[in-house]
């Protein structure tokens, strides 16, 4: 990996040096360990973000946030003059952007050096990033098998994963960018929905969609979220003894493979040494949203507005998993989905309500460590459990318009293990300080 923003930028004074850096991650781009990571490679505008950062210092001017640092952007943020594919076969043929999308536009007025679109899930509907038109990032975790990074955000969370990146913009919709993080052991921020634009970004759930990004530790994926979102966040780190977290007994810790239950158990006993305090919650409510989605659910019904026509006249097109996950959608009434709306908010008013007092709810991001990928191609069976199980925990989040971090908590040698702290939406500053407190902790060795 490369190393922190704050410690590569006190290595970069060199003449040239940026150039350099962009020049090595743009060859390493191109590795057979990065096959399937990039869906294109903008070589000729990231080296430019280079030498503009180098001649900005050697004219001893102060730099952008992330002037000249190589940055990556999920495939579904427009790029001014380029194509947005998507993930999909089926955008090869739409017309190029005629601007950079919102969050795009501020990477760039940031100084950053973006050096290519990376691979994800077909229109972003899945969490395992499985890919059969562009491949499948094959996780960096784990040298013996090839397994999933997770999704949507496949190619981002292993940009970041394999040193090409210090931070990778993807987005959120029901775990897209805490599950690649967790499984690919990197840090993962979803922030409130609102907090970041989302325009120029091709839609998946015009309710769930989030812009956000992952790099390799919180104060990274801050950095990068106060550029996205115009303003940074003013965060103070709060000490472990006055923390009071949340530990549902809804949902969260059911089916915990035995990676994910032994490493989330080790951080709870560690935090809970710090001066943590830890308090098991039912939180009931999170067997309420299946019911409240019942008639489709968002993501679904929002699908089927923006893909209707493809999938009416072209469906053979889409990944067959992705049209089986948008196709409920087409039987949704208008006055269903208004009900699912008016009870959403209800659903919401109660669950800030029940974490009131509580300074963050705790859980593992994910209730199992990354797949082999060659199961999931072969079984839509395994597909579609893994999916359910690896958005379980994150989705509650975006149906509560909330905020989130996963940070990594396995120890070495094992399979990346995510812990995910989250909060109701605005909460996002508290959260981070919450974050940056156990991030201490879970890196401190044991």
């Amino acid at each position: 990996m490369l190393p922190t923003i704050a410690a590569l930028r006190r290595t970069l004074g060199a003449p040239g040096s940026h150039r350099a850096l962009a020049e090595r991650v743009l060859a390493q781009a191109q590795r057979p360990s990065a096959a399937h990571v990039f869906t294109a490679l903008l070589v000729d505008e990231a080296l430019a973000a280079a030498d503009a950062a180098d001649a900005r210092l050697a004219r001893g001017e102060p730099l952008g946030p992330l002037a000249g640092l190589p940055v990556t952007v999920k495939d579904l943020y427009d790029i001014a003059g380029r194509r947005t594919l998507a993930g999909s076969v089926l955008r090869q043929d739409a017309p190029p952007a005629a601007q950079d999308a919102a969050a795009v536009a501020r990477l760039r007025q940031a100084g950053a050096a973006i050096i290519g679109l990376t691979n994800m899930t077909e229109f972003a509907f899945s969490g395992l990033g499985l890919n059969p038109h562009h491949g499948t990032p094959r996780n960096p975790a784990d040298h013996a098998v090839a397994r999933i990074p997770g999704g949507s955000s496949s190619g981002a969370a292993v940009s970041v994963a394999l040193g090409l990146a210090v931070a990778a913009l993807g987005s959120d919709t029901g775990g897209s960018i805490r599950v690649p993080a967790a499984l690919c052991g990197l840090v993962g921020f979803k922030n409130t929905q609102s907090r970041t634009p989302l325009e120029g970004a091709f839609p998946l759930s015009y309710t769930l969609d989030t812009a956000c990004a992952m790099a390799r530790t919180v104060e990274d994926c801050l950095l990068v979220d106060g550029v996205l979102a115009g303003a940074p966040l003013a965060v103070t780190q709060r000490a472990p003894g006055t923390l009071r977290l949340a530990l549902p007994q809804t949902l969260m810790l059911d089916e915990l493979d035995a990676t994910v239950s032994s490493a989330f158990s080790r951080a709870l006993s560690r935090l809970s040494q710090a001066g943590v305090r830890i308090v098991d919650v039912p939180l009931s409510q999170l067997a309420e949203i299946g019911q409240i989605n019942a008639p489709g659910g968002f993501s679904a019904v929002e699908a089927w507005a923006v893909h209707r026509d493809h999938m009416l006249t072209r469906r053979e097109q889409f990944d067959p998993r992705v049209a089986a996950r948008i196709a409920p959608g087409e039987g949704v009434s208008a006055a269903d989905y208004i009900v699912m709306q008016q009870r959403r908010r209800e659903w919401m008013a109660r669950m800030r309500h029940r974490l009131a007092g509580f300074d963050a709810l705790i859980c593992p991001t994910t209730p199992i460590v990354a797949s082999p990928i060659a199961e999931l191609k072969a079984s839509d069976e395994a597909y579609f459990k893994a999916n359910s199980l690896m958005l379980r925990n994150t989705f509650p989040v975006n149906f509560l318009d909330g905020c989130a971090f996963s940070l990594p908590c396995q120890e070495p040698g094992e399979l990346p293990v995510g812990l995910m702290l989250a909060a109701p939406g605005g909460h996002d500053a508290a959260l981070a300080g919450v974050a940056l407190a156990l991030q201490a902790l879970l890196q401190t060795p044991a």
